[in-house]
């Protein structure tokens, strides 16, 4: 998923919307990115100026938060291969070695290991736990480990300068809040977050019966409109109430792709099952406006969304 500031970079979203790209207008600064932790197998940042190393690397705190176990943090553009661009860039040789050494200092604390640097790239990984990284936090990490808190609160939340906790692990090799299959299999197993119990309400029955269900309607939603699922009549759909992503899930196949949005008012926080899932989605009040560009979206589905809102 694209995101991008609302500034100069809004038009961005426009162009990549009117693609058939999924994006968001939105900004990293104060409050927490509009989706569940353990969310994205790689985050990329192409010349974003954004300033990773400062302010206690308030920021990559929060890149890391949103990425699941394992996963990437790509950084492409200034100050990454300062050495061969630095008069390009007009900034002094001090500066952006500064700048790089900050933001290795900054991934150093939160565990993650660079994997290379190659031209003007570098990538980071992300520990699988944090069982080895837990010991040292406990005397001389920083940033410290956050106290006890909803890691996937991620509507008007603010940013904080600790490291969000890991799931539980009992050996080094166990991936954090459960394996996911590769993809396409993820689709269709049970995710992590639902098998362990950790959403209210939502069991693996209930998953297998949204499944089912969802293949159903979609079946007749093509028989009331034949355009669904043919080609190039429809690229950017929204799911205004996406639950556990059935209406996504049943169209992977077309060539669409589905936002998925868990309204901050639906009973169960969902978004973190739907992206164990492989799809992407983001948090929304229906009684704001939506972080996008106007006239973008193809086709709008909604299923029992005026029911969360009846008494407002």
């Amino acid at each position: 998923m694209s995101f991008a500031p609302r500034d100069t970079h809004e038009a961005q979203v426009q162009f990549a919307l009117e693609r058939g790209v999924p994006a968001l207008i939105g900004v990293i600064a104060s409050k927490r990115l509009p989706y569940p932790s353990r969310a994205f197998d790689m985050a990329h940042c192409s010349r974003c100026l954004i300033p990773w190393g400062q302010y206690d690397g308030v920021y990559l705190i929060e890149v890391d938060r949103v990425l699941r176990p394992g996963g990437y943090w790509i950084l492409s553009g200034p100050p990454i291969n300062w050495e061969k661009h630095w008069r390009g860039w007009e900034r002094t040789r001090g500066d952006l070695n500064e700048e790089q050494t900050q933001i290795e200092n900054v991934a150093k604390s939160l565990c993650w290991k660079k994997v290379v640097q190659k031209g003007d790239l570098s990538i980071w990984q992300k520990p699988i736990n944090h069982l080895d990284c837990k010991t040292e936090s406990e005397t001389t990490q920083k940033p410290p480990f956050c106290p006890v808190q909803n890691p996937d609160s991620a509507w008007y939340t603010d940013i904080e300068t600790c490291l969000t906790r890991l799931p539980e692990v009992s050996s080094s090799e166990e991936v954090a809040g459960g394996a996911i299959a590769n993809w396409p299999k993820r689709l269709d197993m049970v995710p992590p977050r639902i098998s362990s119990q950790s959403i209210d309400g939502v069991t693996p029955e209930t998953f297998q019966e949204d499944v089912t269900l969802w293949k159903k309607r979609i079946s007749y939603y093509k028989t009331v409109n034949n355009q669904l699922g043919q080609p190039g009549r429809y690229r950017n759909l929204l799911d205004m109430n996406a639950f556990l992503g059935g209406f996504a899930a049943s169209l992977v196949e077309d060539p669409l792709w589905v936002m998925n949005i868990v309204p901050v008012e639906a009973k169960a926080d969902t978004l973190g099952a739907i992206y164990e899932r492989g799809l992407i989605g983001t948090y929304q009040s229906w009684c704001e406006a939506m972080s996008t560009y106007p006239r973008t979206y193809d086709l709008i589905h909604g299923d029992s969304v005026f029911t969360l809102y009846k008494d407002r």
